[in-house]
């Protein structure tokens, strides 16, 4: 394989994702989509977070140039399969059971402002912008909408669409694209400031934690009384539960 997107994992079970194309802005190509989405699968399931990140000054440019050259010709059939495989990436991405953190440094657009939109919690530096400029292409940002729409709503993203404007990283922290706003050179002390942050949470809440909001999200609330109910009822009487209330009543930290 390739080491044009890399997997690593450190001693606290933090693993890392890093797309390292910088010659190419970090763009999608079909090996790189197929990699990537490899590569995600490769995650060991008990990481206690997953950081998404890019080599060099561009998060990632979206569309590889010389990639979309030759797709020019490509028939309805070779399309579809194409976004097949874009849209696999994406979903493998978002099903994580851990957070997933997107660090993004420079220029996140099109499939790369998906990316972001795709993350948890993204961390971004005050030199980033953000662009779904499909429609100046001709095109549309399709495989990366729903992920879009959820995060910042219906409204904002159709003002991003139809104008495929770039926008500057303080706009995108405004609308939620972005969590974190900070200086270039405290990307990377954010970045660890939030994963600490998650790994002092116990690993099963944390993950509960994330797929709850996904379970409640957009029902009414006598939709999800019951399956709240047994939610806390379950993680209060598991070993992991249990073990935090007496680490909080003996005033000491919890062993995880």
């Amino acid at each position: 394989m390739s080491e044009t997107v890399t997997l690593s994992t450190d001693s606290r079970g933090i693993s890392r994702i890093t797309i390292a194309r910088p010659e190419r802005k970090n763009a999608f190509d079909a090996a790189v989509i197929a990699e990537l989405t490899a590569t995600v699968a490769r995650v060991d399931r008990s990481a206690r977070a997953v950081v998404l990140q890019s080599e060099g000054d561009t998060f990632c440019a979206g569309a590889d140039v010389e990639w979309m050259r030759g797709m020019a010709d490509y028939s309805l059939d070779q399309n579809i399969a194409d976004s097949k495989a874009l849209a696999a990436m994406f979903r493998a991405l978002y099903e994580l059971e851990m957070p997933l953190v997107a660090r993004v440094q420079g220029a996140a657009i099109g499939g790369g402002a998906g990316l972001v939109a795709v993350a948890d919690i993204a961390v971004a530096s005050t030199e980033a912008s953000f662009a779904f400029s499909e429609t100046r292409l001709g095109i549309l940002p399709a495989v990366v909408s729903p992920y879009v729409v959820r995060r910042i709503g219906p409204a904002r993203a159709t003002a991003l669409f139809v104008t495929g404007s770039r926008i500057e990283a303080k706009r995108a922290y405004e609308i939620g694209l972005v969590e974190r706003l900070v200086e270039p050179s405290d990307l990377d002390a954010a970045v660890g400031r939030v994963l600490d942050a998650i790994i002092s949470g116990g690993p099963t809440a944390v993950n509960a934690a994330k797929r709850l909001v996904r379970e409640v999200e957009g029902k009414r609330i006598d939709e999800v009384t019951d399956l709240t109910i047994r939610r806390i009822a379950e993680i209060r009487v598991s070993n992991e539960g249990q073990e935090g209330l007496r680490a909080f009543l003996e005033r000491r930290d919890p062993r995880w």
